[in-house]
């Protein structure tokens, strides 16, 4: 483990649940890494241009918050809930390299299905070179086919890492249905975020 290779894990964390901290956890193990740095998107631009509801960026960072602290390897990033206009990944690793400086290494973690969509982000090829691009892969799962990517962004399929995660079912959109619908959330989401969610009547119809 060296604290010059970093992880970063992105999200819109509405709500952060076990699933994305398991994740996190066990790619850091898996891949060395000093630390895993969460970072609440600001105003996603994808979730935007498709109308999706996105709670507060206040909110979601104080979630993100509670969710993390109880682990020294995770730490939060406020870069896009503090930038101004949409987030683009590109943009984010681009200031974080220059916040941390040349010796450090990022490993950029997304999902199959984030993925599968690269050729619409904001510099694909740039974002594959500033970074080590890490896809997670889930055991007896299909895995997305790197090559597809190559003839809308050549080269990708050999810029990109694969990692298998445990498989966790959990989605965040099942977890907001079940707090409109009055459900528990137990389990699915760490204790403080849930009281938090309470709290400030997140989600509720």
């Amino acid at each position: 483990m060296t604290m010059n290779k970093i992880g970063v894990l992105g999200g819109t964390f509405d709500p952060i649940h076990m699933g994305h901290l398991i994740v996190a956890e066990d790619i850091r193990e898996k891949l060395g890494l000093g630390e895993v740095l969460f970072i609440p998107a600001g105003r996603p631009w994808l979730k935007l241009k498709e109308e999706k509801h996105v709670s507060a960026g206040r909110h979601r960072l104080e979630m993100v918050r509670l969710a993390t602290t109880s682990n020294p390897h995770f730490k939060v990033s406020t870069i896009e809930i503090d930038r101004p206009g949409l987030s683009y990944s590109v943009d984010t690793i681009l200031e974080l390299k220059g916040k941390l400086g040349a010796g450090c290494d990022i490993y950029f973690i997304v999902g199959p299905d984030a993925l599968a969509s690269l050729a619409l982000w904001k510099e694909p090829a740039r974002l594959l070179e500033i970074c080590q691009v890490v896809c997670i892969g889930r055991p007896g799962h299909a895995k997305i086919d790197l090559r597809s990517l190559d003839s809308s962004v050549p080269g990708a399929s050999t810029r990109i890492m694969m990692v298998d995660v445990p498989h966790i079912e959990i989605s965040a959109t099942e977890i907001r249905r079940r707090v409109a619908q009055g459900l528990s959330i137990r389990y699915l989401v760490p204790e403080a975020v849930e009281k938090y969610i309470a709290e400030h009547r997140l989600y509720s119809s």
